[in-house]
């Protein structure tokens, strides 16, 4: 399709107004992460740093719990992520392989899972970990986001494998591989984009998760970054604004950085099925 040299300035003013709107508080978040404590007293909060000092983050990692609270969203991140890429692969090749009467009425009940909000579950699941133990670990946390991050991740797989010839997998089965042989040497392999996908974009959503860490943590030592967040909150609302912004930033760059290094994948896993259909 080709496009007017008019059309094309339309377009190139609007990505760039909508780029600033969605860049320009990620910058200005970092800017002033480098205050001092005196250039938010000042009249113009929005200002730039009368001087750039790296004290914000020197106090977020020596005075705040920010190390404890990071390994916790590692732990919690990775274990998440991992349970999410095996149970979904499998469930996805099951439904769209190995077909049987009831398959697409089971993806249906999976998909079902995204129109659930999170806050509908949270008292049940409150019970259920204070009867069973796990209240104020890190399990109360991944047990839950594994089942929420199920549903869109089954569904990507599955668009996935409809475009995988089935006669790959009868000839791998002639040559003697088993189901599970097929599965983990053949389709789980061909899925690295679709891997890729559903790591990143869970993966923004599981880090900066705040309602079930904030339900169901209440000691420090099981505290992750969201909710250790607010240790910058002092009494009466008073907040030390630099070791906030140093401890935002700090938080923000892992996510950053995977999405920035994975993107190209990222957009292949999306397209997938409409590029090969």
């Amino acid at each position: 399709m080709k496009y007017s040299r008019y059309s094309k300035a339309v377009l190139a003013v609007i990505s760039l107004v909508l780029l600033v709107i969605q860049v320009y508080p990620l910058i200005w978040v970092f800017i002033s992460s480098f205050k001092a404590p005196t250039d938010f007293s000042g009249d113009n909060p929005l200002s730039l740093p009368s001087q750039f000092t790296l004290d914000n983050y020197l106090n977020v990692w020596r005075k705040g719990n920010l190390g404890t609270y990071f390994s916790n969203s590692i732990i919690v991140a990775v274990t998440t992520i991992v349970l999410v890429i095996l149970f979904s692969a499998m469930a996805a090749f099951v439904i769209e392989k190995m077909r049987f009467k009831w398959s697409q009425s089971v993806l249906f009940l999976f998909l079902c899972g995204i129109m659930i909000p999170i806050q509908v579950v949270l008292i049940p699941l409150f019970i259920l970990y204070n009867k069973t133990g796990i209240i104020n670990t890190l399990t109360s946390l991944i047990l839950p986001q594994v089942g929420f991050a199920l549903p869109i991740s089954i569904y990507l797989f599955v668009c996935f494998y409809k475009y995988i010839s089935n006669e790959i997998m009868e000839a791998a089965v002639m040559d003697g591989c088993g189901i599970y042989q097929v599965f983990w040497r053949m389709i789980f392999p061909l899925s690295r984009n679709t891997i890729v996908t559903v790591v990143v974009m869970n993966l923004i959503f599981i880090w900066n998760e705040f309602i079930f860490a904030n339900t169901f943590i209440h000691d420090l030592s099981s505290r992750t970054l969201p909710v250790g967040l607010m240790d910058y909150i002092g009494q009466y609302g008073l907040t030390d604004w630099g070791a906030t912004y140093a401890a935002i930033s700090i938080t923000t760059i892992p996510t950053m950085l995977v999405y920035f290094i994975f993107n190209k994948s990222v957009i292949s896993g999306m397209t997938a099925g409409a590029t090969k259909g």
